[in-house]
C-alpha cells in the first residue's frame, strides 16, 4: 500500500465523515495537514502523525 501523498491528492480515511462521504482532498501540507471533505466541504486540521495513522489510502483519479 502506497502512503505517499501530495497537495491536492484525494485520500480515503479509515472512518467515513458523518455526511456519508469517505473522500477527502489534501489542501495544506506541513507539520499539520488540512483536508476538505469532498461531500460537504468540511475542513479538518490534524497533525501529520495523526493523519498518517488515520489515512487508509491515496485514491487514483
Amino acid at each position: 500500500m502506497d502512503k505517499t501523498y501530495e497537495l491536492h491528492d484525494k485520500v480515503e480515511m479509515k472512518k467515513a465523515h458523518p455526511c456519508g462521504v469517505n473522500r477527502w482532498e489534501i489542501i495544506r501540507l506541513g507539520a499539520d495537514i488540512r483536508i476538505r471533505c469532498t461531500g460537504c466541504g468540511h475542513l479538518v486540521l490534524m497533525p501529520r502523525r495523526e493523519f498518517d495513522r488515520k489515512m487508509k489510502k491515496v485514491l487514483k483519479d
